[in-house]
């Protein structure tokens, strides 16, 4: 495992991180865009709001090296067909490693296009193929259904990669907060399931534990603050959120044995509320011997890698991320 960089020495009140401290550590340039552009919090009364302002973001100019197309494959048993958005490299030639992903949003926000300006960085620069999938959200879709229309796109990519030009001996998993939850708890499921394999699985700060019941979920950090949190897994469990009777597919950090899983690499910023869940399943991935491999990155708030892109931080992240989809992918041009 390795950690970049320190979290820093913080003004604490009664042992927890308070709001001021938050705002001192926070990385120069992201406190500047914070303070121009304030995040509301996600509820039960700004979650359509939220959804629409999402959607109707303009998106950036997208790379003519990246073809895209998007195919509905059949769901769960008596669910509806699941979208798969897959992009390859224009200029490819043959079956290429793929990387089956999960987009972000809190499990109640995003769609499979969201990311599509990663994607065409990552399949240009890696020669590689990735599939996003379009799984339902809650509070219209409770668990399980999200995470059976991820599995359902897992075994599609595995049964007909060849069609897809998807080299299925190298299929890895990954998301980015609830979509590196929802890989987390894929890779648990295909692995109790008996398949299909997984080469590796990327979880960028994974959201993990409905319980939050570490310090730093409680803090009041910017971007996803607490109370989000919560929202987002009461419309995933409801009534069940927090209680014993919460699946680790749901929740992976809940799960009893993380042995057997497929390398991992995780990510997170120092001033995410998910920080102390992320470092502590790393540390259980770890001891259970999987390897895997951790930055911690002083001054970072969840999503900082997407909200200021440019910054020194993302750069270092993105730098990060790639050299380890270059040694676990090995298709680099």
């Amino acid at each position: 495992m390795s950690l970049v960089g320190s979290i820093g020495t913080t003004a604490r009140r009664g042992n927890r991180m308070d709001a001021a401290s938050i705002s001192r550590l926070l990385d120069d340039d992201i406190r500047a865009m914070l303070a121009e552009t304030p995040f509301t919090p996600v509820s039960r009364s700004t979650l359509e709001a939220a959804r629409i302002n999402r959607y109707s973001q303009v998106m950036v100019e997208l790379s003519d090296r990246v073809i895209r197309w998007t195919i509905t494959v059949p769901g769960p048993e008596g669910s509806p067909d699941v979208a798969l958005r897959v992009h390859r490299p224009v200029d490819a030639v043959g079956a290429l490693p793929c990387i089956l992903w999960m987009h972000g949003g809190g499990l109640v926000l995003g769609n499979e296009e969201q990311d599509d300006p990663r994607f065409d960085r990552w399949c240009v620069r890696h020669n590689m193929m990735a599939v996003s999938i379009g799984y339902r959200l809650a509070p219209e879709t409770p668990f399980p259904g999200p995470i059976e229309d991820c599995y359902v796109g897992l075994r599609y990519v595995t049964d007909h990669g060849g069609e897809l030009g998807v080299d299925v001996d190298r299929i890895g998993i990954g998301g980015a907060s609830a979509g590196g939850g929802l890989a987390a708890a894929l890779a648990l499921l295909a692995r109790d399931r008996g398949g299909p394999a997984i080469a590796s699985q990327l979880l960028i700060y994974p959201m993990i534990d409905d319980r939050q019941i570490t310090e730093s979920s409680s803090w009041d950090v910017p971007i996803w603050p607490a109370s989000s949190n919560t929202f987002g897994w009461t419309s995933y469990l409801g009534d069940a959120k927090g209680t014993e009777h919460v699946s680790h597919y749901a929740a992976a950090a809940r799960a009893p044995e993380l042995h057997d899983l497929p390398p991992a690499i995780i990510v997170v910023g120092a001033l995410d509320g998910f920080v102390d869940e992320n470092i502590d399943y790393a540390r259980r991935l770890n001891h259970a011997g999987v390897p895997v491999e951790f930055h911690l990155y002083p001054g970072a708030p969840h999503g900082f890698d997407a909200l200021l892109p440019r910054s020194a931080v993302a750069r270092l992240a993105k730098a990060d991320i790639g050299r380890w989809i270059d040694r676990h992918y090995g298709n680099h041009q």
